[in-house]
């Protein structure tokens, strides 16, 4: 039996797109983002992902190539008429502080996922950081997946919180950093944030802390894993994309 053969399939749906970036270090332009492409290259290295995204006709052809190198399944990568999701931000001098400067939806606010043929089989589901309507409509053409899980943020827990309860209902795991888990929850003690989001639904839930590391909430009780020192930091876009994966 080959490896790819034991491989569990594992399905994502995120936004892929073009950013701007300007740390102390620089700035770059027009460099491979979107939480789908993060979390893809970093689960390729467990497992062969299927993404579902869409792009326009600008996205270089080095980046699909970058996909393509790690394995990546591209069936689901829609490229449409149009110019690709587009985020550019500036990032403190220590890192911890981002301000975006301008987001563009572009091809992305038309962007109705659909799973290629028999990829609603998938023994894995992530549910990247988009509209929980989206996230939804994706997790409907599924069967059943043994494991579910998603990403959401700020902007979709105070704009669409009865699309992402009712989506919440029905995943596993949801990952989410302590200030959206103090949101979602209504509790300021993250123990008990955590306790108030299984409540809704995901068995586990893990909250991020940048830094200062993670803290799994579950049945079994908390597991807390420290960051790993890093003393020289590039580049932090994308991190909690890349620990999900």
């Amino acid at each position: 039996m080959t490896v790819e053969s034991k491989a569990h399939s594992l399905l994502v749906v995120g936004s892929v797109g073009l950013d701007d970036v300007e740390t102390r270090l620089g700035k770059r332009t027009s460099v491979l983002g979107g939480a789908a492409s993060y979390f893809s290259v970093a689960a390729s290295f467990l497992a062969p992902p299927r993404m579902v995204a869409v792009v326009g006709t600008d996205f270089p052809a080095e980046h699909t190539a970058l996909f393509e190198k790690h394995g990546v399944d591209l069936a689901g990568l829609e490229r449409v008429p149009g110019e690709t999701f587009r985020w550019s931000g500036v990032y403190s001098p220590d890192f911890m502080n981002r301000t975006t400067l301008e987001t563009k939806l572009n091809v992305f606010s038309d962007f109705s996922p659909k799973l290629p043929a028999g990829w609603n089989k998938s023994d894995f589901v992530f549910l990247a950081n988009i509209d929980p309507q989206l996230q939804f409509n994706v997790l409907e053409q599924t069967g059943k997946p043994k494991f579910v899980a998603c990403d959401t943020m700020n902007f979709w827990i105070s704009g669409r919180r009865p699309e992402l309860l009712r989506l919440l209902s029905r995943v596993d795991m949801l990952l989410l950093n302590d200030e959206e888990a103090r949101q979602l929850s209504g509790e300021a003690n993250l123990p008990a944030a955590a306790r108030a989001i299984r409540a809704l639904g995901p068995s586990a839930v893990i909250i991020k802390r940048g830094d200062a590391g993670a803290l799994l909430f579950h049945e079994a009780g908390v597991f807390a894993a420290p960051a790993f020192p890093i003393e020289n930091v590039v580049d932090p876009t994308g991190a909690g994309d890349s620990f999900a994966g």
